[in-house]
């Protein structure tokens, strides 16, 4: 077999989702970001297990996404839409079900005209400058809208990802004096807040990296795997170098692997000679250059030739194959590629 074996963890993604429900506090809520194709792991196989497991609300990025999940999940689950209602979008959320988080003046003007009598949420800016109703736009709406009964007031935290960040406590301050007084559900955090601690958790939470593998949560569990076929492999004399543009040159005589993958499959370019992939839990070193479909290892210190080796795996996360790519895990994650064959365990 020429193609990568991509194995999806379901137990692991359903632990990982059962530990941030257990640490969001209280009686909190916890929903689920299934955006991306399920961050590229497979939306039907990720919702259906996460459902399964007890999540009621799910989060998607556009209305095209929430009408897939709704031919998956069916009935019943709610599936918000981070985007809200754009332009066109009205008879989708009607035909599917979906609530859209509206994001501005225009957009709550347009789905309280096309679609009076559907859910909505609404998303405030307290301070992302990304998406959402900013201050003083919801100083004019808050109480037009209030009485049309949103699901869920919301918003989303900028830099997470560092506790220690002085935005988290203004954006934290922000919102909670926007929301002040409502008796609608408020969210607040998705992954990054919830570890920052229950002052951020609200009613709602909304988990996404964090269920995959990723950081910031430390405890998370590896929910992907990706093992490769070796095409070929052959001796390299000292002097000699290997790659598109002599990118990498033996310092010794060396035993270079070429695998079956490349930045086409979403192992980016710029991993470079920074990367390494493993066999049986010993690291070997890719060397040269990442190209679209290969990828080129020194395997000179294993003891026999391999057949397949490692990308991910309990050694290599996605945020360490992340970091040797100047990147986050979530690229690695949602650019993995169609042409692997998916494995999925626990389903």
């Amino acid at each position: 077999m020429g193609t990568g074996r991509l194995t999806i963890d379901l137990e692991a993604l359903v632990d990982n989702w059962t530990a941030l429900d257990r640490a969001s506090a209280g009686d909190v809520e916890t929903g689920a970001v299934v955006k991306a194709d399920g961050y590229g792991l497979g939306i039907a196989p990720v919702a259906t297990a996460l459902a399964r497991a007890g999540a009621r609300r799910f989060f998607v990025a556009i209305a095209e996404e929430g009408a897939e999940l709704r031919k998956v999940l069916g009935e019943g689950p709610e599936i918000n839409v981070f985007s809200g209602h754009m332009s066109g979008d009205g008879a989708l959320l009607r035909d599917a079900a979906l609530t859209p988080m509206l994001n501005s003046t225009e957009q709550v003007a347009r789905h309280l005209a096309e679609t009076r009598d559907l859910p909505f949420g609404i998303q405030l800016d307290t301070g992302m400058n990304r998406l959402g109703v900013e201050p003083v736009d919801w100083a004019a709406l808050r109480e037009p809208v209030l009485d049309r009964g949103p699901t869920l007031v919301m918003s989303h935290l900028a830099c997470a990802d560092e506790p220690d960040h002085p935005m988290n406590a203004q954006q934290l301050a922000a919102f909670t004096t926007m929301t002040e007084g409502l008796e609608v559900p408020r969210s607040f955090s998705a992954t990054g807040g919830i570890v920052m601690g229950p002052q951020y958790h609200f009613n709602l939470t909304r988990p996404g990296i964090g269920m995959y593998g990723g950081m910031p949560f430390e405890d998370a569990l590896p929910v992907a795997y990706l093992n490769i076929p070796v095409v070929q492999t052959r001796m390299v004399e000292a002097g000699e170098t290997v790659g598109y543009g002599n990118a990498w040159t033996a310092e010794r005589d060396s035993r270079i692997a070429t695998i079956a993958v490349g930045y086409a499959d979403g192992l980016i370019r710029a991993m470079g000679n920074k990367a390494r992939v493993f066999c049986e839990g010993q690291p070997c070193p890719v060397v040269g250059r990442v190209s679209m479909d290969l990828i080129t290892v020194d395997v000179t210190d294993l003891a026999e030739i391999p057949e397949v080796l490692e990308v991910l795996n309990p050694q290599q996360t996605v945020d360490d194959l992340a970091e040797a790519a100047g990147t986050i895990g979530y690229e690695i994650l949602t650019s993995l590629g169609a042409r692997y064959d998916r494995w999925i365990h626990g389903a």
